[in-house]
């Protein structure tokens, strides 16, 4: 049957199947990204386990749209909101994680905080910087995340996908293409789980590897704020920060957002910032180093959702 339901009632809501999950209908996603800004999903799925994704992807109908996000570290949600239904995989059936031998089978719903125990008890290491990595492990591919000289698709081994219609499949590198924080992941693929390869590590030496990366996070990065991480790619060759901070960027604000003063590539929702703050900020970045330097900035943060 339908789990329970907040909110006014919805156009879309009648015409979705039943579920096992939970259907919350004008949703607000504000709570679900790290700068805490967004409009609402006209409906937010939380499935109860994978069949119930699945039945839910083969019965709705098609010309209803579907918007994947995961622990929103990444994340900027307009502020009219997501149309449809945005589904978030945040059941325990999406959090498992299983062993084998340096093998780590990873549930796409798990915060990748939450693997440094699995790691440090099984004595594998090589994968510290994943749990470093701000969000869940659903997000990692998409981007190809990465930090401190390392990256996804460098220790990646296969997942488990769902496409459109409900269908599981199992997908190697090859099927992603990965380059620079950037992959071919289509746009209707959902993650299920993981699998990384590490290596035989002492459980010591692993804790304080992530110890390491932990204390250089606090003392470089605004960890306390609320933010969305690394805003640009990095260049080639070059550092979005040092771009930023050249070109006189450095405490610039629009509203209630404004560039982190710990580090340039950070922007920073001081409380009052709405995301066309953060976006029009992000812009004027954008079009203040490209004057200054003929180098365009990409967003890495990945931005969705329809403007107020």
């Amino acid at each position: 049957m339908f789990g329970r339901l907040f909110g006014a009632k919805t156009a879309i809501y009648d015409s979705l199947p039943e579920v096992k999950g939970k259907y919350i209908q004008n949703a607000k996603l504000a709570k679900h990204t790290w700068f805490g800004v967004g409009g609402p999903a006209e409906v937010l799925f939380l499935p109860h386990d994978i069949d119930d994704l699945s039945t839910f992807l083969m019965r709705k109908p098609e010309s209803i749209p579907v918007t994947i996000i995961g622990g929103g570290s990444n994340l900027l949600i307009r502020d009219g909101g997501i149309p449809g239904v945005v589904i978030k995989l945040d059941a325990p059936a999406f959090r498992q994680c299983s062993v084998h031998d340096t093998e780590v089978t990873v549930g796409a719903g798990m915060k990748n905080s939450d693997l440094k125990k699995t790691l440090v008890e099984n004595g594998i290491g090589g994968l510290e910087f994943i749990c470093s990595v701000p969000g869940r492990i659903g997000g990692l591919l998409r981007t190809n995340a990465g930090c401190f000289g390392k990256s996804v698709s460098e220790v990646f081994v296969k997942a488990h996908i769902m496409n459109e219609w409900g269908r599981i499949y199992e997908t190697t590198a090859d099927d992603f293409n990965f380059a620079y924080r950037s992959s071919m992941f289509p746009e209707d693929w959902i993650i299920l789980d993981v699998t990384f390869k590490g290596v035989k590590a002492e459980p010591q030496e692993i804790k304080n590897t992530m110890d390491e990366q932990q204390r250089y996070r606090v003392e470089h990065q605004p960890i306390n704020k609320k933010t969305a991480g690394s805003t640009f790619k990095n260049p080639e060759g070059l550092q979005a920060w040092k771009l930023i901070k050249e070109a006189g960027c450095a405490g610039l604000k629009v509203g209630g957002a404004e560039v982190s003063d710990k580090h340039c590539n950070f922007l920073i929702n001081r409380g009052t910032a709405t995301a066309e703050d953060i976006e029009e900020l992000g812009e004027l970045i954008i079009e203040k180093v490209k004057e200054k330097t003929a180098i365009t900035l990409e967003w890495e943060v990945r931005r969705m959702g329809v403007k107020k």
